[in-house]
C-alpha cells in the first residue's frame, strides 16, 4: 500500500481546495456557523449551480460526454476535499454514481447522447429498481418480466425498498426477458420513464416517519425497445458493473461519516458523565479503532484499483460487511451512553431534520420528532440488509474468496 500520492494528484488537490475556499460561504464548517432554513435552501440552489460552473459534476467522466477526463488520483482526491471540507455534491447519486457510469461502459451511443446531458443538467431523475419481495439477497431470482410488443417493451411485476421513487423520471431496473434461461441470464437491464400509466409507486413509513423507500408497482408499463442497456439478456453483467460503482467510489472518504458521528457519540458520553464508566471508554475505543480499520481497507482497495487488481470482490464484500455491522453496534452503544434520556423525542418536528452527522438531513414527521442521532440510530439498522445483506457477503467471502464450498441449497 503506497501512500504517496503522485506530483500531478497534489496539484489538483491545490486547486480543488482553492475552489471550495473561495465558494464556500464564509465560516462554513467553523464552530457555531449556521444557517436559517431559507439559507440553507437558498444555498442549495446556488450550489448546484457553483458546482456545474466549476465542471465538478460528474468531474471523472470523458470531456466528450460533458466531464473533466479526470483521472482516478483525480477523482479520489476530489472526493476526499469535498470530503474534508464536508461541503455537499450534488445529491442525484443515482445518476451521477450509478446509472451514469453504467450508460457510459456499456450504453450505445446513441443512449450516451440523449441520457449522459440530462443527468448532468438534473433534467432526469432516478431511482432503482433491483430488490423484490422475492428477490433481495438472491437478486437472480427476480420475477418482474418484461415482453418485447412491436417497438416497446411491456413490464409487469413489483420491486420494492426502491429509494427516492417518488421522486424520480427514470428508474433503471432489472427484468427477466427470457423465462426460459437459467436464473442468471435472461436477465436485461431497462431505463424505463416513472411518469406514466402502469406504474404505481407507494412509499414505505420508517418508525421515525421517513419514506424514502417505497413499492413499485409495474402492470403493463412501457419503455422503448432500444432503452435496453448493455444488450438483451446481458442485465446481469452490467447490474454488477452499476453494483461495483456503488461500493467502489468512497475507499478513502467512506471512513468520514462514521468519524464525524463517533465524535459526536464520544462528546456525548463527556457531557454526561459516562466517559468515565471502564466499560463504555472500552467501548468507545474499541470503535474508534474499527474506524481507523475502515481507512486503512479503504486505502488497500484504492492500492487494488490502481495496480488494475479488479479480483476485488472479497475486498468489496468484507468493507461493507464490517461497516455496516459497526454501524449497527455503534448506534446501539450511543444509546447505551444516553441511557432512558435516549428514549425520549428530542427533534423539532419539522419536516426536515438537522443533519445527522454522517448522514445527511431526513424527512421527519411533526407527530415522531427523532433527534438527529436518532434518525442514524434508526437509518443503521438498514444498512446490514440494502446493498447485498451481511449474511450474502460472508457467503461470498467464503466461497469466493477462501474456497469453502457452496452453502446447501434448502430441501425442496
Amino acid at each position: 500500500m503506497d501512500l504517496t500520492y503522485p506530483p500531478e494528484a497534489e496539484k489538483f488537490r491545490l486547486e480543488v481546495r482553492a475552489w471550495l475556499e473561495e465558494n464556500l460561504p464564509k465560516g462554513w464548517g467553523a464552530p457555531g456557523f449556521a444557517m436559517t432554513p431559507d439559507e440553507r435552501r437558498s444555498f442549495e440552489n446556488e450550489w448546484t449551480k457553483k458546482l456545474s460552473e466549476g465542471g465538478w459534476i460528474c468531474a471523472s467522466w470523458p470531456k466528450e460526454y460533458g466531464g473533466r477526463g479526470l483521472s482516478l488520483m483525480e477523482s479520489v482526491v476530489l472526493n476526499e476535499e469535498f470530503a474534508r471540507a464536508n461541503a455537499p455534491m450534488r445529491a442525484d447519486f443515482f445518476g451521477d454514481t450509478l446509472v451514469g457510469p453504467t450508460i457510459l461502459q456499456w450504453g450505445t451511443e446513441e443512449q450516451k447522447k440523449f441520457f449522459l446531458p440530462k443527468i448532468l443538467s438534473g433534467e432526469i431523475s432516478w431511482c432503482q429498481g433491483f430488490s423484490e419481495p422475492d428477490a433481495g439477497s438472491d437478486l437472480a431470482s427476480l420475477a418482474t418480466r418484461a415482453e418485447l410488443d412491436g417497438d416497446e417493451w411491456v413490464i409487469n411485476g413489483q420491486k420494492v425498498w426502491t429509494t427516492q421513487a417518488q421522486y424520480a423520471d427514470y428508474i433503471f431496473l432489472l427484468a427477466r426477458t427470457d423465462p426460459e434461461a437459467p436464473k442468471h441470464a435472461g436477465i436485461s437491464y431497462l431505463l424505463v420513464p416513472m411518469r406514466q400509466p402502469g406504474i404505481e409507486v407507494r412509499p414505505i413509513a420508517q418508525i421515525d416517519g421517513s419514506a424514502e423507500f417505497n413499492e413499485v408497482f409495474f402492470s403493463n408499463a412501457r419503455c422503448p425497445k432500444d432503452n435496453v442497456v448493455g444488450g438483451v439478456n446481458n442485465g446481469w453483467k452490467v447490474a454488477m458493473t452499476t453494483l461495483g460503482f456503488e461500493r467502489g467510489t468512497s475507499a478513502t472518504t467512506g471512513h468520514r461519516r462514521f468519524e464525524r458521528e463517533l465524535k459526536a457519540i464520544i462528546e456525548a458520553a463527556r457531557r454526561n458523565g459516562k466517559a468515565a464508566d471502564p466499560i463504555i471508554r472500552q467501548r468507545l475505543a474499541h470503535a474508534w479503532s474499527k474506524v481507523k480499520i475502515m481507512e486503512i481497507n479503504g486505502l488497500r482497495t484504492l492500492t487494488s484499483a490502481l495496480n488494475g487488481d479488479l479480483s476485488t470482490v472479497g475486498l468489496g464484500a468484507t468493507n461493507k460487511m464490517y461497516w455496516s455491522e459497526y454501524h449497527r453496534d455503534v448506534m446501539e452503544l450511543y444509546l447505551d451512553i444516553m441511557g432512558m434520556e435516549g428514549q425520549i423525542l428530542t427533534g423539532d418536528g419539522s419536516e426536515e431534520t438537522e443533519s445527522a452527522p454522517g448522514v445527511g438531513a431526513r424527512r421527519g414527521r411533526p407527530g415522531y420528532p427523532v433527534s438527529p442521532m436518532q434518525a442514524s440510530f434508526f437509518f443503521s439498522r438498514s444498512e446490514t440488509i440494502w446493498g447485498g445483506t451481511a449474511q450474502i457477503q460472508r457467503n461470498i467471502v467464503a466461497e469466493r474468496v477462501l474456497g469453502l464450498p457452496k452453502e446447501p441449497k434448502p430441501a425442496s
